[in-house]
């Protein structure tokens, strides 16, 4: 068998660990690997070729994806779907692994559904926002990142008495904001999912915390948030209450980098399984985990509502906080 193998969407770290299990995986079976590079344009383009298991050497350390990704807006179009199907058959690729989130899945979805090109899903984003699975390729190496980075905002912060704002990614999504401000200790999260996310609410707990006797604080902000960004929130603050604050946007260093090992460890495992699956006949799914087991998750399932950030941690932030 003749396999494709992609990456969709933003990058993730973990991505390359997926294509090296994927690779060495099928050799194993005595399969083929395919390395389509640019995502969903790759399928259009044809712009593809042999992958052999030395091709994979030292790229499980590595950020990003050595098969470059793309977002690819021909491919709403159902007869560019049919278009890349027909180079699909053409070319003797007989199923295909996508790396990707929610889009990348859709198309995939639409793919198998609409021209029977077998698929399996393997979820990379950042985001964690993928219904089904509680973990995602790239989220906890994004997340050790943004705490790093705003544990050395919290040393400025102490030392001068002032409020950052950090603005963290997640597109409409707060799982990444959530957790970040939970594991650095911040004072406050504003995220879209939040059930009280309003600028008077934050005011009130800076408040609080000032009347506590604390001069510095941080509050982390989804970049999708109701309220703005990080530096519309900034200027209102600044404006309404005049505080001395400073705004940090991490921006894309919390998509790069080397994966941590648990981003390694699942995409070497979601790899394997997503051909050993193939190989057995099976498709139309995508993998995920699930209280620490490796789940299986129809592709039709891409469509539900996107998971929200479990109300606990919120809550907790503001009461570990104090």
């Amino acid at each position: 068998m003749r396999l494709g193998v992609l990456t969709s969407g933003g990058d993730a770290p973990g991505m390359n660990a997926a294509i090296r299990a994927v690779v060495r995986q099928a050799d194993a079976l005595g399969h083929e690997t395919w390395g389509i590079r640019h995502g969903y344009q790759g399928l259009l383009d044809k712009d593809w070729a042999p992958m052999p298991t030395r091709a994979c050497a030292n790229i499980l350390q590595r950020g990003g994806t050595v098969l470059h990704t793309a977002r690819c807006p021909e491919f709403l179009l159902p007869n560019r779907r049919a278009e890349a199907a027909e180079n699909l058959r053409t070319e003797g690729i007989q199923g295909l692994v996508v790396i990707g989130g929610d889009g990348s899945f859709r198309a995939a979805e639409a793919l198998q559904r609409e021209h029977g090109i077998p698929c399996a899903g393997i979820p990379g984003t950042i985001d964690n926002d993928l219904p089904g699975t509680e973990r995602t390729l790239g989220f906890d190496t994004a997340l050790n990142t943004a705490v790093e980075a705003i544990d050395r905002i919290r040393d400025t912060a102490s030392s001068h008495g002032r409020l950052f704002l950090v603005e963290v990614m997640g597109r409409s999504s707060g799982m990444l904001a959530v957790h970040t401000a939970l594991a650095c200790g911040a004072e406050a999260v504003l995220y879209p999912e939040s059930p009280d996310d309003s600028y008077e609410t934050l005011v009130a707990r800076l408040y609080a915390n000032w009347l506590r006797g604390k001069r510095s604080s941080i509050v982390v902000v989804a970049e999708g948030d109701g309220l703005g960004s990080a530096v519309a929130v900034g200027d209102r603050l600044r404006r309404d209450h005049g505080l001395d604050l400073r705004v940090v946007v991490l921006g894309h260093i919390q998509r790069g980098g080397s994966p941590s090992a648990l981003d390694r460890i699942w995409g070497s495992r979601w790899g394997a399984e997503a051909v050993r699956r193939l190989d057995a006949g099976e498709s139309g799914f995508y993998l995920g985990e699930v209280a620490g087991a490796l789940a299986l998750l129809p592709l039709a399932q891409v469509l539900d509502p996107h998971p929200s950030p479990p109300g606990d941690l919120s809550e907790l932030v503001g009461i570990l906080s104090r």
